[in-house]
């Protein structure tokens, strides 16, 4: 089809998950809108504190070298959604070590109330993945955005790792990050970096009331700093040695941002 870019690979997968949760006129809130294709599979899977839950399930191993994947989330005004996975996202290289791609944009309307909290993300040796991360909110909007990635299984070397995050409220910037890590990567684990760590977390909280009482900075525990924002919210950023150590960490820091 003309103007289609073609994939990196001829069997890689193309697929797309889309969600959106809306207000259901009862102080509650559903999900309108529903659907999976390939290893995203979301599901239903009931309320989190009067909000709509849903829960991505892996259908097929992915993303595989060459894969590009997309996950749209919308939260509609007014409505609340928690949006989890029932495992870990495990990327995987091809034979030919292909590059792939998993992009996710998360909207959020006024106020609206979305907490993205999906299980870890590891990159097995030999894999490429760029993952990206776009939020848009309304300027009353909330956000609670937790992830955490890891370089490598047990006893293996990481594969290349690039994330990106990127947060607009009402169209204004208002986090723009990028990490990369993994061979190839300048410096990614010297002691400017990871320092000899092989997992890093990342907890972002958006929330209007941070605008009257902010977030205070801070060092909660070693390897882990609390950064506010210029802006109604607060970051943290964890380096441990696994996924469970800077799940522990960040747990430990709720207090500060909350």
């Amino acid at each position: 089809m003309a103007g289609r870019k073609p994939l990196a690979h001829p069997s890689a997968v193309c697929a797309t998950a889309r969600v959106t949760a809306v207000a259901d006129g009862r102080g509650g809130s559903a999900v309108s809108v529903i659907r999976g294709e390939g290893p995203l599979a979301p599901r239903l899977t009931g309320s989190a504190d009067g909000d709509a839950r849903v829960t991505l399930v892996g259908a097929m191993s992915g993303p595989l070298g060459g894969d590009r994947l997309a996950l749209d989330v919308r939260v509609e005004d007014g409505a609340g959604l928690r949006m989890d996975s029932a495992a870990a996202t495990l990327a995987l290289p091809n034979r030919d070590d292909a590059a792939s791609r998993y992009d996710v944009r998360l909207s959020v309307g006024e106020h609206g109330r979305l907490q993205w909290r999906p299980e870890p993300l590891i990159s097995a040796s030999r894999s490429v993945l760029r993952q990206t991360v776009h939020a848009e909110l309304a300027p009353t909007a909330r956000l609670f955005l937790r992830e955490v990635s890891v370089l490598g299984r047990s006893c293996e070397e990481p594969g290349r790792l690039t994330t990106c995050l990127s947060v607009r409220i009402s169209g204004r910037p208002l986090l723009q990050q990028r990490l990369d890590f993994g061979p190839g990567a300048l410096g990614w684990d010297s002691a400017a970096v990871l320092g000899g760590h092989r997992a890093v977390g990342q907890l972002l909280v958006v929330d209007p009331e941070l605008d009257a009482a902010p977030a205070e900075p801070g060092v909660p525990s070693p390897g882990a700093v609390v950064t506010p924002l210029a802006g109604p919210a607060v970051l943290v950023t964890v380096l441990g040695e696994d996924a469970l150590a800077v799940s522990r960490v960040l747990n430990e820091a709720l207090p500060w941002v909350s």
